[in-house]
């Protein structure tokens, strides 16, 4: 659907009305395209994939020998599989080893290689457990100095030299002056939606729930009651839409990928944030939107994003790992444990596909030793 920015904000302010206390039917439209068990034991390549990468300050990365399928016991007495994602601690001194080969704050993350973009996500995860064990945290339900979470992402770098990175380049139509990061002429176009990270500064009572939409940040801390090293279903539903712009007409605006994009730095940039837009006639155009994401605990309403809500579908990841903004680590190991997880989509007229398709790459190699970016 195109929408005007009033009906936009009406519809906005309706939806926070009826408040979404419990998880809503799905739409008829919907399409499960990912459910997944892990009841054959592996890891499908084919639907999956493991990162040996390092990001954020104060850690070793991220290895694949600490994820793995294992086996567990259910409640009536039955097995069942479920995906581990194991974290090394300050303390940790065993075989496995991150980045400079260290040790110590290695964890271990698992991303899909679909892209996803709206519908609606729903993972079993468990941080930690309920059993003391001694290389393990005081509480092994708060492995403080970890960061156990669920997201999705997707992100690209585009480099122009530095001679023309102050204006738009015809030969990198994605590159935008204003989306520069990290250095002169790198533009980076960034989708994620975290559902949440936990632990922050030790924290497991409060969740962060987080929206990227390239240059533009949206945070939100909300309280949970998670803490029990018990499973828990976690949901969110990610929605977008077209919204109709004002005053924007054909020679602004270029085609590529199957999409067009703004190429006018007078016309107002708070008006689309670097996303591409949908011709709808001659000199009109809607910038693809995204609306809201709303997140259920357990079928309970926590909270919801309505701000710097991405349109461009990404990887689902999950994992643990240990920034240095999660705090020092005083045990040995420690986990994050995956039960079922389920992915409808809605295919709502805002989401972006084909866009961004590239898996995130290793940043340093088995021995340890950093893989210099190209």
């Amino acid at each position: 659907m195109t929408i005007g920015r009033p009906l936009l904000c009406l519809l906005l302010a309706l939806c926070s009305l009826r408040g979404f206390a419990e998880v809503p039917a799905l739409p008829e439209h919907a399409r499960l395209e990912l459910e997944e068990t892990w009841a054959s034991g592996s890891i499908d390549p084919a639907r999956w994939y493991l990162m040996r990468r390092n990001w954020d300050g104060g850690n070793h990365g991220n290895v694949p020998e600490n994820v793995r399928v294992i086996e567990e016991a259910v409640a009536d007495g039955t097995k069942r599989h479920v995906l581990e994602c194991r974290a090394n601690g300050d303390q940790y001194t065993g075989p496995i080893h991150g980045l400079w080969n260290k040790p110590d704050r290695v964890g271990g993350i698992i991303a899909s290689k679909t892209f996803f973009a709206s519908g609606r996500f729903e993972v079993e995860m468990r941080v930690g457990g309920t059993e003391k064990l001694a290389v393990g945290p005081e509480n092994p339900a708060r492995p403080i100095g970890s960061i156990a979470a669920i997201w999705i992402y997707a992100g690209k770098n585009v480099r122009v030299t530095d001679s023309l990175s102050d204006g738009f380049v015809q030969e990198e139509p994605l590159y935008h002056p204003y989306l520069q990061k990290w250095s002169k002429g790198n533009a980076y176009l960034t989708s994620e939606l975290d559902f949440p990270e936990l632990g922050k500064k030790g924290d497991f009572d409060h969740a962060l729930y987080n929206t990227f939409n390239h240059s533009r940040i949206h945070s939100k801390t909300l309280p949970v009651q998670v803490a029990d090293g018990k499973y828990h279903t976690y949901t969110t539903e990610w929605r977008t839409a077209l919204r109709e712009l004002m005053d924007l007409r054909d020679e602004q605006v270029t085609e590529h990928q199957g999409f067009h994009w703004i190429r006018d730095l007078k016309y107002p940039f708070d008006r689309y944030w670097g996303n591409p837009v949908k011709r709808l006639g001659k000199d009109r155009y809607a910038v693809y939107h995204g609306v809201r994401a709303t997140h259920w605990i357990d079928g309970k309403l926590v909270g919801e994003n309505t701000d710097d809500v991405p349109t461009i579908a990404a990887q689902l990841s999950l994992g643990i790992w240990l920034p240095d903004w999660a705090g020092p680590a005083p045990w040995q190991e420690s986990r994050a444990t995956f039960g079922t997880i389920r992915v409808w989509q809605y295919h709502d007229e805002g989401d972006v596909r084909g866009l961004l398709t590239n898996d995130q790459p290793d940043n340093f190699k088995p021995s340890g030793e950093p893989i210099k970016s190209p």
